[in-house]
This record gives C-alpha cells, sequence and structure tokens, in this order.
C-alpha cells in the first residue's frame, strides 16, 4: 500500500487559518459571435454575470473543499462587491469575520469578459480589475494583525496568500509568522512577484513558482527542469529566508522538493489536458498545507498537492478541488502497482468523487474465474448503464464455498488483474462474504446489475437499492457462454 493512500484513507479535519488578498471574481458571460460596425472589436452579448470568492477568498474554498475549517483575514471595501464576498464565503462554511472594512480602498475586483467560442467553448476575451495596490494604514494593520494573533492558537497550518494589493505588507507579515512560530503552527506561503522575500523569513515553507523563484534569487531555472541547477535557486530561498523546506511550482516539471538537510527531490505531474491554469497556485498551496496538517510527510504532501492542481488545470475558471477527487486521482495513478484493485473503503472514495462529479456508479459481482465473452458482455452492459462499474469479486475462500474445492482455478489477484484490464471496469473490490451486500450497503450504486439467470427477487441487495431510488437491471446472458461450460470443455479435451 502506498503510505500516501494509507493516510489518505485516515484522512482528519483541520483548522486553517488564511491571510491575504482577498477578491471577488466576475464572470460576464455570453455569446461572442460578431465584430462591433464602429471598430475591429467583438461585440459580448451578455447571457449571465456571476460572482465567485478569489485570490486569497479561492485559497479558503480549495482548503474548505479538502475537509478544513478555515477562518479568513483580510480587508474588503465598504462596497457591493465586499459585501457579495463576505456573503459567498459566509454560505461556502467560511469564517469570514476576519475580513475587516476598510472604507478608504475598494474591494479587489475582477471581472472577467468571457465569450462562447463556436457557441460552445468559453473563452475569456479580457478583464477589468478594479482595486487598490497601496499598503494598509497602520491602524488597520494593528487590528488585522491582533485578530490573526487572537485566532492562532488552536490552529494547525497559517497560510499566507499574497497577491501584492496591499495586505501582505513585511510588518503584518513579520509580526504573524513570528506568533505562528511561537506556537509551532506551521506557515505556509505562496509569495506575491518580486525581487525581496525577505518579509516571509521565519515561514516554515514557501511555494514560488518558476518567474517568482527567478525574480526572487536573481537566477533562472532550468528549461528542462534539471534538479541540481533548480536546487540552486531552491537552496538560496531555503538558506536566506531560514526556511523548513522550499517547493518550487515548475509547471510541466511538476515541483521540486528541498528540505533543509536533504537531497532535493523532483516530484513529477501527470501530463494533463491544460484547460485554465487559473486557480492553479492557490490549490497547490491549500492541497500542500491540508496535507501536512495531516501529518504527511513533505514528499507525500507535494504529491498531493501536485495532484490537487493538475485537477485544477483541467477545469474552467476556479473550482475548487474536492478531497475525493484528489484521492481518486492518485488511486489512479497507483493502478501501474495494483491495477483497479481497491479496498472497500478506497472504493467508497473514489464513488464518491464520481457523484461529486455528477456521475452515476453501477454495481455487479461474481466469480468471474475463466473470463469469457458471457462475462465481457455484462460488463459492458452494465458500463453503458452509468458513469462508473464497481465489479464485487468473490474472494478464493468465497469462492471454494459457493462452487465447491476445485475452484477457483485463478486465485483472486488474478481475477482481479484480468477484469481490470477491461475498459468497462473501473474498479474491482475483492470480498470474503458469501453475498456483497456489504459493498452494496456501503457504495449505495445508482444502478445493480445481475444476469439475466436471475429474478429481481433473487438478486442480493435489490430491495435496498431500490429503497432509496435506485435501479435493479437484469442483463440478458450470451447463449451457450458459461465459466462451467468452458472448465467441462477444458477438461473433456
Amino acid at each position: 500500500m502506498d503510505p500516501l493512500l494509507d493516510t489518505l484513507a485516515r484522512w482528519k479535519p483541520f483548522r486553517a487559518i488564511v491571510v491575504g488578498d482577498f477578491m471577488l471574481d466576475r464572470q460576464v458571460a455570453g455569446d461572442a459571435e460578431r465584430l462591433s460596425a464602429d471598430a475591429p472589436v467583438p461585440v459580448l452579448h451578455v447571457r449571465s454575470i456571476t460572482s465567485t470568492p478569489g485570490g486569497a477568498a479561492n485559497v479558503c474554498l480549495d482548503l474548505a473543499a479538502l475537509r478544513g475549517t478555515v477562518l479568513g483575514f483580510g480587508v474588503r471595501g465598504d462596497d457591493e462587491a465586499g459585501r457579495t464576498l463576505a456573503d459567498a464565503l459566509t454560505a461556502a462554511g467560511i469564517d469570514a469575520s476576519g475580513l475587516l472594512i476598510d472604507p478608504a480602498r475598494p474591494t479587489t475586483l475582477k471581472q472577467n469578459l468571457i465569450g462562447l467560442a463556436q457557441a460552445r467553448h468559453p473563452q475569456k476575451m479580457f478583464r477589468l480589475d478594479h482595486e487598490s495596490r497601496e499598503p494598509l494604514s497602520d491602524q488597520v494593520t494593528a487590528s488585522l494583525a491582533a485578530a490573526i494573533e487572537a485566532a492562532l492558537p488552536g490552529a494547525d497550518v497559517l497560510c499566507i496568500e499574497d497577491y501584492a494589493k496591499g495586505v501582505c505588507s513585511p510588518a503584518l507579515c513579520r509580526r504573524i509568522i513570528a506568533a505562528a512560530t511561537r506556537l509551532r503552527v506551521p506557515v505556509m506561503v505562496d509569495p506575491a512577484r518580486g525581487s525581496d522575500f525577505s518579509k516571509y523569513a521565519g515561514a516554515t515553507t514557501m511555494t514560488p513558482n518558476r518567474t517568482e523563484a527567478e525574480l526572487a534569487t536573481g537566477r533562472s531555472c532550468d528549461d528542462a527542469g534539471d534538479v541540481t541547477h533548480n536546487a540552486g535557486l531552491a537552496s538560496t530561498l531555503l538558506d536566506s529566508l531560514r526556511l523548513d523546506a522550499c517547493v518550487l511550482t515548475l509547471d510541466r516539471h511538476g515541483a521540486l522538493l528541498l528540505e533543509r538537510g536533504g537531497k532535493p527531490l523532483a516530484v513529477p505531474t501527470i501530463a494533463r489536458q491544460v484547460y485554465d491554469v487559473t486557480g492553479a497556485g492557490d490549490m497547490f498551496l491549500a492541497g500542500l498545507a491540508a496535507a501536512r496538517a495531516n501529518n504527511l510527510s513533505w514528499l507525500d504532501a507535494v504529491r498531493f498537492a501536485n495532484a490537487a492542481a493538475g485537477l485544477e488545470v483541467e477545469v474552467f475558471g476556479v473550482q475548487p478541488i474536492p478531497l475525493e477527487r484528489v484521492h481518486q486521482a492518485l488511486m489512479v495513478q497507483s493502478r501501474g502497482v495494483g491495477g483497479k484493485t481497491r479496498s472497500l473503503d478506497q472504493a467508497v472514495v473514489e464513488v464518491a468523487a464520481v457523484r461529486q462529479s455528477g456521475g452515476r456508479v453501477v454495481f455487479t459481482n461474481g466469480c468471474f474465474d475463466v473470463l469469457h465473452s458471457g462475462h465481457v458482455t455484462l460488463l459492458e452492459k452494465a458500463a453503458e448503464m452509468g458513469d462508473f462499474l464497481v465489479v464485487g469479486l468473490n474472494s478464493d475462500d468465497s469462492v471454494r464455498r459457493l462452487k465447491g474445492p476445485s475452484r477457483p482455478l485463478n486465485d483472486q489477484n488474478d481475477r482481479a488483474r484480468v477484469l481490470g484490464a477491461l475498459e468497462s471496469v473501473g474498479c474491482v473490490v475483492i470480498f470474503d462474504q458469501d453475498t456483497p451486500i456489504d459493498l452494496i450497503r456501503a457504495l449505495r450504486p445508482d444502478t445493480l446489475v445481475k444476469g439475466g439467470d436471475y429474478s429481481k427477487s433473487t438478486v442480493v441487495g435489490a430491495s435496498f437499492v431500490e429503497s432509496y431510488g435506485g435501479q435493479v437491471a437484469l442483463v440478458d446472458l450470451v447463449e451457450g457462454r458459461s465459466t462451467s461450460g468452458v472448465i467441462e470443455r477444458m477438461r473433456s479435451r
């Protein structure tokens, strides 16, 4: 078992504090099908206007999606955007009482104009920024720092998300980092782009991207992702800022981890279809913080954060990635070792991820001792009834009790491996009981499938599935195809 997957199966809630530049992202979307008559510019026919928390507020949502209890600290203006931002955070379960109202500045608002390309694909056309980059007044800074210090006891992690909008001043950063250090609360920093990172000195770790690391160190990252070369940048930051670890995020090259006293480690990412990189840095910081709050090693924490950020770039706009989705992605990455075989606990996580994406779960079960075309047909038809097929597989002991001491011909690991090679199969769960009722109760499939040699009244779990609105489906058997028949023919020859 991968230690990371084992920890994820025992994931615990945590308490996180987020300090930084809170923003409101507003999407003005519509059709962009023609040019203006008075200038060669596209015309946006507005169809919808939506608002979502952005910047440090997005980190709050990401942490909440990873099962964190989150307290946000920053400033907002006394305006409509500020009220909308606070209300949205509160509705998402975020404690937004730490957003101080500063009448002297507007709420940072990023207004995105989004047109549908070919009436199907959303494409960002333009962005309007309403913001102030002036530092907070000494009075507001002092009030904000005092509120953060009061909230630190009992926190598992402090995240600083700096977008250079004036909140994360040197005075504020140094004060809250010192307070967190006294209380042994780890501090994770996603720095603002700039040449001076000294205000973050004493933090536990920071996660600069390629450009930020280059500006801060005056050195260039290696375009090919050379570990030794890029470790030089990480080492400079580690030593000059007295960090415990430095994590460089390097786009397609994944991340580079350097712990104090350790060797630099390249943490590769999975190649993905990049749709929109917006929010990937926020998701990486949240993933790293959540993982460390769950006592993962630095290496496993970076693996987790990498997977979370990778999922973020596959969606348009900013969408928090739930824990189950990240867990599922890491399980898929591990298939080279264990194929699609899952424990019941792992299958529960994978099924939850499917449902959070709006998918339907299908379940069927059997011995599948000698796989034949009848089995394949059943599994293909079952898979067509939903988005993810879970196959319950009788263990060797269970098969012997059902079929006799001469069965199975193939052991449970071989049978699971063969099933997992089928495209129709989402995952395989081995069970030792005579019936799969415990699996069915735990997974609560949307559709339960069995062969046509059963009637609904004889399908184990049918009444339970129908009790919550699920369906039971019977699939016609392929004539002349059965495991017993195959075995008999083999023996007669």
